[in-house]
């Protein structure tokens, strides 16, 4: 049987792993931690809100195992740190992935993983430790995912691209097969990558004329 579920964050991410993790997992998610000073009530969602100081003598890690839900802050450095500050804590990481997506058996998946439904994987793909793919994304064969990555909803990322840590990847956002994308990159709605991105750069896509009516 699976070891419970603390959930690091007390806000929509929060709220919206304790749903998938209940309702598509075998975990059963049994508080929520944040940093000491954002601790400002004593339960969030019906469980108890613990400050990250406590959790540990509540929750031990031998006991439960920890998500840190949280979004794309900072490009991404946030989610980073506080991974870091669990894994430091000795908890292990759970990741999730949604039943509802298609993947194959040889999916590579890393820890403190948020996947959500309608993905298609493809064969050979290889995905870090601490990404967030919201739904309905493509990942082409032979992809690979760095750490600390978030891709929005309907990306399509073609084969063989291999992709480095803290990137952001926005909403109907393409890249070409065979790119290659270095770190902290930052791929705006509806851009379409064709060739190497260098570490730190960013793409963007022409912004669509507004016309309001008469």
């Amino acid at each position: 049987m699976s070891k419970s579920l603390v959930i690091f964050g007390s806000a929509e991410m929060a709220e919206l792993a304790k749903f998938y993790f209940t309702h598509d997992s075998e975990r059963k998610v049994v508080a929520f931690t944040v940093d000491d000073a954002y601790v400002n009530e004593d339960q969030f969602q019906g469980l108890p809100l613990l400050p990250f100081s406590e959790v540990s003598k509540r929750y031990p890690p031998d006991a439960a195992d920890m998500h840190v839900a949280l979004s794309y802050a900072r490009m991404n450095r946030l989610r980073q740190e506080k991974y870091e500050q669990a894994r430091a804590a000795g908890y292990t990481l759970a990741s999730y992935v949604c039943s509802k997506s298609v993947a194959w058996p040889d999916l590579s998946i890393g820890d403190n993983c948020f996947i959500l439904e309608n993905q298609t994987i493809q064969p050979t793909v290889r995905i870090g430790n601490n990404v967030m793919i919201w739904s309905g994304n493509h990942l082409g064969h032979g992809t690979q995912i760095g750490d600390h990555t978030y891709i929005a909803s309907h990306a399509v990322i073609s084969g063989h691209c291999k992709i480095g840590q803290r990137n952001f990847f926005g909403v109907n956002s393409t890249v070409r097969d065979f790119c290659s994308i270095g770190n902290d990159c930052f791929i705006a709605m509806g851009a379409s990558v064709a060739r190497d991105m260098p570490s730190g750069s960013v793409a963007l896509a022409p912004q669509a004329e507004v016309y309001e009516a008469d």
